[in-house]
């Protein structure tokens, strides 16, 4: 288990960089929302990559490496420009274009890998194992977990006063999951811990359920930050494990809603990999509510935004 004077660390360390994002409420539906979207580079992300980046030397932080879908990729690399050092960032050959061109407006080396995003995390291991570098993993990182629980420690102190039984992250690999789970785990709340992956790539649910990644096929998706398959001895099972979370998934249908409903509801532009959140706590009748959504990240590709705008309906798939 990580420790708690990591959570805290973490929070002092962070506390100059990050934005404390909004909380909103809708009484109607009986959620929270707490718009990381609006966080610096669109997205948590943020938080883990730069408390892990922060954590290094200056010679670990002479090539910084990871694989990334785009969100944490961006991350690390506005941590090394802001901290120093250098970043290489593997993405898959389907990686959102947006999302890469971002990622090198912030002075980071992108590297192309044909297939998916587990793919492009197996090559950037692999490079950084034999000397290439200082892997930072998305979600299999102590101190990036500690880092993500910011986003719980901020929680703590926004819900005070208020009802709430549960709270609804995205997963992909469980990172922030996790980090909100240990915040809360050294508060006086108790809740419940679900995690949402896209039914079209549904990795995570299918490794924490079962056990095994095997037979999952890795379709195209709206929550593309949620996709790919990941590192099977994650610290994240575990952990989450042992907090009593659990794992669901969404169809695409709903995500598709739930950006529009997040737009017009709540004037919040999200990408699939954050609505896929609200999504559970619109129809999932299992979550118990009051829920605390986690918006997790912003940074949709302006076509598809417009596209799924103009279908009209909510219920268009």
């Amino acid at each position: 288990m990580i420790p708690e004077e990591w959570l805290i660390q973490a929070s002092d360390r962070l506390r100059s960089y990050v934005l404390q994002t909004p909380l909103i409420h809708d009484p109607e539906n009986k959620l929270f929302l707490k718009l990381e979207n609006l966080q610096i580079t669109g997205s948590f992300k943020f938080r883990g990559a730069l408390n892990r980046v922060m954590t290094l030397s200056e010679d670990e932080r002479k090539i910084v490496v990871t694989a990334s879908a785009g969100n944490h990729g961006l991350g690390v690399a506005r941590s090394v420009r802001l901290i120093g050092g250098k970043a290489i960032i593997y993405v898959s050959n389907h990686a959102v274009p947006e999302k890469i061109y971002a990622i090198q407006k912030e002075g980071a080396e992108i590297r192309e890998v044909p297939g998916g995003y587990g793919d492009a995390e197996k090559v950037g291991m692999r490079f950084a194992r034999e000397g290439g570098g200082t892997w930072i993993s998305p979600y299999n990182d102590g101190q990036v977990i500690a880092g993500q629980s910011t986003v719980g420690l901020e929680l703590i102190e926004q819900l005070k006063g208020f009802q709430f039984k549960s709270v609804i992250v995205p997963v992909g690999g469980g990172g922030l999951l996790a980090g909100i789970g240990l915040a809360f785990q050294q508060s006086d709340a108790h809740l419940q811990l679900y995690g949402v992956n896209p039914e079209e790539s549904q990795f995570f649910h299918a490794l924490f359920t079962r056990g095994s990644q095997e037979g999952i096929e890795d379709n195209p998706t709206l929550a593309d930050g949620l996709a790919g398959a990941i590192e099977s001895g994650t610290i994240t099972l575990p952990i989450l494990k042992q907090l009593g979370a659990k794992i669901t998934v969404v169809a695409e249908n709903e995500i598709r809603s739930a950006i529009k409903i997040a737009w017009w509801k709540y004037g919040q532009r999200v990408e699939g990999s954050a609505a896929i959140a609200l999504a559970a706590g619109l129809n999932l009748s299992e979550i118990e509510k009051p829920a605390v959504v986690i918006l997790t990240g912003g940074n949709i590709q302006p076509e598809v935004f417009t596209s799924i705008m103009k279908t009209g309906s909510l219920d268009a798939g």
